[in-house]
């Protein structure tokens, strides 16, 4: 079988904006159309007259999307969900008792408290490491039998960047998987695959849909193996594959996921760059910031763009930092982020009282309106304080 050759990143924007060169063979549409039945007829031998027998096992605008996703991510197979934590909860359904699972300590929380779950419930071994500190993940991973590495870059919501190459190699040095969470670095910037990792998880809701009208998880492989077979049992079961509606919003958004993305990374370094040294503020925490310790690495890693995520530490209490999140007249305080809309939370009060996060740490979605009124809008807000 001759190997696969991978597109470019031209070749995959125009890939992505035409739906995977969609054209529908019945009407000549460009854009893929909705199937909503639940379940399909069969030819009168009782073959199936597609792939299709019942919508819990697929259908074609799921199809689809996953074409597009695997392509983008250079995967041999995509799955997608019903939600991010759906990906998770149906990667975690491969792990038994015993079995060793290292992450950072600052992760997507939700994907975080149910490692916790899964250390409490089915005695899987949860080790964390400290992501800001030299040898940390080397010497969590050495430290036991592990069995998968799960990392994220940049890490969410403290933006530190770990380097997925070097974290794919201590992982296969110790016969483990590595898995990336790579969903505030979509594949149109960076390709987890590319740099070693086995498995790339995104949350298909923010930066690859990018409209806020839809939840759904995706998990893209290398390779097609055991593991992955164990992923789509479980997704066929559990029944929490992506709708056929949901489907079709994800594609419509990814067909401008190039976009999209470009015009946040620009939104976001000019405020980061005019916010850097600001009175009211003690740190940008962005990694396109060339004073930022993870830059180097990021901007290896991250080719086209640094995207739109940053977070501030206010020069204030919990109190006062809550305050400018409220304050704000542009940006909207809400949880989420990858949307062409721009966001702001306060993120100790959204993650609740066991995060680790600093209270007065507020998280930015940087989206794609103009950045001088954003600008303004984040100046009135700390002018409050």
């Amino acid at each position: 079988m001759a190997k696969k050759m991978s597109k470019n990143r031209t070749q995959l924007e125009t890939f992505t904006v035409q739906a995977g060169h969609y054209i529908d063979p019945a009407t000549g549409a460009v854009v893929p159309p909705i199937q909503p039945s639940s379940t399909f007829a069969r030819n009168e031998d009782y073959s199936l007259r597609l792939d299709y027998s019942y919508s819990r096992a697929g259908n074609p605008a799921l199809d689809q999307a996953e074409k597009i996703l695997a392509e983008l991510d250079g995967g041999a197979d995509a799955k997608l969900f019903n939600s991010g934590m759906s990906a998770i909860a149906a990667f975690a359904e491969t792990l038994k008792s015993g079995d060793r699972l290292v992450a950072p300590e600052v992760m997507y929380h939700g994907g975080q408290t149910w490692f916790f779950h899964l250390q409490e419930q089915r005695g899987i071994e949860l080790v964390l490491f400290d992501q800001t500190r030299e040898g940390a993940l080397e010497a969590a991973v050495r430290g036991g039998d592990t069995k998968v590495l799960w990392i994220e870059s940049p890490v969410n919501p403290t933006w530190e960047v770990i380097d997925i190459e070097y974290a794919a190699k201590v992982a296969h040095d110790a016969g483990a998987i590595l898995v990336c969470d790579s969903t505030v670095a979509p594949p149109c910037t960076c390709k987890p695959l590319e740099l070693g990792a086995d498995m790339v998880f995104h949350s298909a809701t923010k930066y690859l849909n990018g409209h806020s009208d839809l939840t759904a998880g995706v998990l893209v492989t290398k390779e097609k193996n055991e593991h992955w077979d164990g992923i789509e049992f479980a997704r066929l079961h559990l029944g929490n594959l992506l709708p056929a509606f949901e489907a079709w919003l994800l594609i419509r958004g990814m067909r401008t996921l190039f976009v999209r993305f470009e015009r946040a990374s620009v939104n976001a370094l000019a405020i980061a760059e005019h916010f850097e040294k600001h009175p009211k503020l003690e740190a940008v925490l962005y990694p396109g910031l060339k004073s930022h310790p993870g830059h180097s690495i990021a901007a290896k890693q991250m080719t086209s763009g640094f995207g739109g995520m940053m977070s501030f530490l206010v020069d204030g209490n919990e109190k006062q930092t809550q305050k400018v999140a409220t304050s704000v007249r542009v940006f909207h305080p809400a949880t989420s982020l990858g949307g062409v809309e721009s966001l702001i939370e306060h993120r100790k009060v959204v993650e609740g009282p066991h995060s680790i996060v600093p209270g007065n740490l507020l998280r930015l979605s940087i989206g794609i309106e103009a950045a001088d009124d954003l600008i303004a809008d984040l100046e009135q807000a700390l002018a409050q304080i």
